[in-house]
C-alpha cells in the first residue's frame, strides 16, 4: 500500500501546482491533524483539524499573502504508512515584495488511503523575515 501513498502525495503536489485546492483537500481525512512547523507564520492556529480548517487557516492565507507561491517536491520517500517529502518553498510576499526560497520537509501519515496527519518542517526565520 505504501507505493500507492506515494502516488497520492505526488498527485496532491500536482493538484496544488495547478491551483486545484479541492483536489488537495479531497486526499485528507475528515479529521486530519495538520501541524505547521513551530514558529512558522501559519502555526498560530495549530493544530488544524479537518480539511476546512486547513483551507481557511493555511491555503487561503497563502493565496492571499503570496505571489507565485510554489511547493516543489524534490524527493518523495516511501516510509510505510508515512510518506516524507523533501523539497523547496518559493514565493514573493505581496505586502513586502520580499522573496523566499526555503527548504521544507513534509511528513504525511496515512490510514485507509487518506492523510490523517501532516507535519511540516521549514526555515521559519526566512518566512518571518519576508513578511516584515
Amino acid at each position: 500500500m505504501s507505493q500507492e501513498n506515494v502516488q497520492i502525495i505526488s498527485s496532491m503536489y500536482q493538484a496544488f501546482a495547478n491551483g486545484d485546492v479541492p483536489g488537495v483537500l479531497s486526499k485528507l481525512s475528515p479529521d486530519v491533524l495538520w501541524l505547521e512547523a513551530e514558529n512558522f507564520i501559519y502555526a498560530d492556529r495549530n493544530p488544524y483539524i479537518g480539511p476546512q480548517a486547513v483551507l481557511e487557516g493555511v491555503f487561503l492565507r497563502i493565496i492571499s499573502a503570496w505571489n507565485n507561491f510554489t511547493v516543489t517536491p524534490e524527493e518523495i520517500l516511501d516510509a510505510g504508512d508515512r510518506v516524507v517529502t523533501l523539497g523547496i518553498y518559493a514565493g514573493t510576499c505581496k505586502a513586502t515584495g520580499k522573496t523566499v526560497r526555503a527548504q521544507m520537509v513534509h511528513v504525511f501519515t496515512f490510514e485507509n488511503e487518506k492523510v490523517v496527519k501532516f507535519q511540516q518542517y521549514t526555515d521559519t526565520k526566512q518566512f518571518a523575515d519576508a513578511v516584515v
